[in-house]
Order: structure tokens, then sequence, then C-alpha cells
């Protein structure tokens, strides 16, 4: 079960997992919190700019985001229906219908029934920063470590990370081909210790997956970085993911490359 917060982010982190595991016959869970209605709307509207309907946005991430499913093959798709709470730092953020301020027990409980449907042995969501400090992120996980805390369910949960020593060869093989970073994304508090990370997942085989599954956000296109590299250079970017392992029942030591080692 992996725990994301708007549509697309199911994509960037966790597409080679999902589209791993699926094809592995894995029982794949994909609850998604919030509807994205802050996104871009067609044409790169924005939040607030003429030609933006909430409802239109959220009807459209939702087609994309069940297209990005059928991409990875994920079995089970589930919606939590929250409004989208915009980027740290929006006035949206203060919305009484902001996922942001949602009362977290009364979210958990709503995960908490679902972890009890499906019983998942592992469970991935974001870290207490949200990955990269979004609010609707930090939110998802305060809901998911609630809802493990009310269930006793799973046996392992991981959170994405970025090993630090990636960093740097992904900027130099950028460089090497003359693709610029955005600001945005080159100085994003990214980056976990190396001596941090409890699992790297091979993905080789699903990064087309991974691509396809991105590039179905298409209303989103102007914001994701990484559909500009195009599927042969994304692949050698994301053949790989990696987790922290923020909670282990089977004792596991080390560095893992099956987020199931240990159960099965």
């Amino acid at each position: 079960m992996c725990v994301h917060a708007h549509p697309d982010d199911e994509a960037i982190s966790t597409g080679g997992i999902l589209a791993r595991y699926s094809a592995e016959g894995v029982t794949t869970v994909l609850v998604t919190c919030t509807n994205g209605e802050l996104g871009d709307a067609p044409g790169g509207v924005k939040p607030g700019e003429p030609g933006h309907t909430e409802k239109e946005v959220a009807s459209l991430r939702r087609q994309e985001l069940e297209a990005s499913c059928a991409a990875l093959g994920v079995g089970h798709l589930e919606l939590l229906g929250y409004h989208d709470s915009g980027m740290m730092g929006w006035t949206q953020n203060d919305a009484d219908e902001a996922f942001w301020r949602t009362d977290v027990h009364e979210a958990a409980e709503r995960l908490a029934r679902l972890m009890e449907r499906y019983r998942p042995q592992v469970v991935v969501t974001y870290d207490e920063n949200g990955f990269y400090g979004h609010p609707d992120h930090i939110q998802a996980h305060r809901v998911t470590i609630a809802a493990i805390e009310r269930t006793g369910i799973p046996d392992k949960l991981y959170y994405p990370a970025i090993p630090a020593s990636a960093i740097p060869r992904f900027a130099e093989m950028l460089a090497r081909r003359g693709v610029e970073v955005p600001a945005e994304i080159e100085d994003a508090p990214f980056g976990t210790p190396d001596e941090q990370i409890g699992a790297v997942i091979d993905c080789s085989a699903y990064t087309a997956a991974k691509f396809a599954s991105l590039s179905a956000h298409s209303s989103q296109a102007e914001n994701i970085f990484f559909l500009s590299l195009g599927e042969q250079m994304f692949g050698e970017v994301f053949s790989q993911e990696a987790f922290v392992r923020a909670s282990d029942r089977t004792g596991q030591r080390g560095v893992e490359d099956d987020l199931f080692t240990g159960l099965r």
C-alpha cells in the first residue's frame, strides 16, 4: 500500500515499485489523499488565474490518475477525496477544507479501515517532512502513522528517499547532456544520507511503465521536470528506487533489494 498526497505523486517516487510488484503478482493498493484541485488546469493555467476551475481540474486529474494506475498495473485505487492544500505558504493552506487542516484522527480512521480491508504487509508513504516540505505530504505522513498505530498494520514501513551520493551523479549526467535543472529542483532539500537508506529496489525493467504513468498526468507536464528528459534518459535516472526503512518487524539489517525481504 502506497499512501500519496496528490494524483501524480504515485508515479514520481513509487512508480517503479508499483509496476514491479504488480507484475510479480503482489496485491498493490494506491491511496490518494487529495483531489489535486490546486494543480494546473489544461494549458498550464494556475490556481487563481482565469480559466482555472477546481471542479474541472479535480475531474481531469482523477482521469489521469486512473490512466497512471493502468500503466503501472495498480490493483486497487482508493481516493480519500480531501481538498488540495497547495504548496507550503499558499493562502489555501488555511482554508477550512484543506487536507493540511483536516483532523488527523478522522483521516486516520478512514485510512485504518482501508488497512484493515487490504491487510498490507508493506506500507510506503513520506517521511515526517513530506519528502520536501509539502503540507499535504506532511499530512499524509501524519495520517499514515496514526493509522498504523491504530491498526498495528503493516509489518514494514518505508519512506521514499534519494541517496545523497546519487545527487551529484544525477547533476553530472544532466550537465553532460546539456540539460539545465530548474532552480526549484536544484535548490530543493533532497538527499538522504546514504547510511540511512534501507532498501534500493531494481526497477530497470519497469522504467517505461513509470514514464507512461508520469506521462498520463499531462495536465501537470509544466510542473514535472522529469518528463522533459525523454524516455531513454528517464530510464537511466529512474532504474532504481530507494527507501528509508522506518519500521520493520522482521528484524532485517543492511540494505535490502526487496521490500518484502523477510516476508516471503
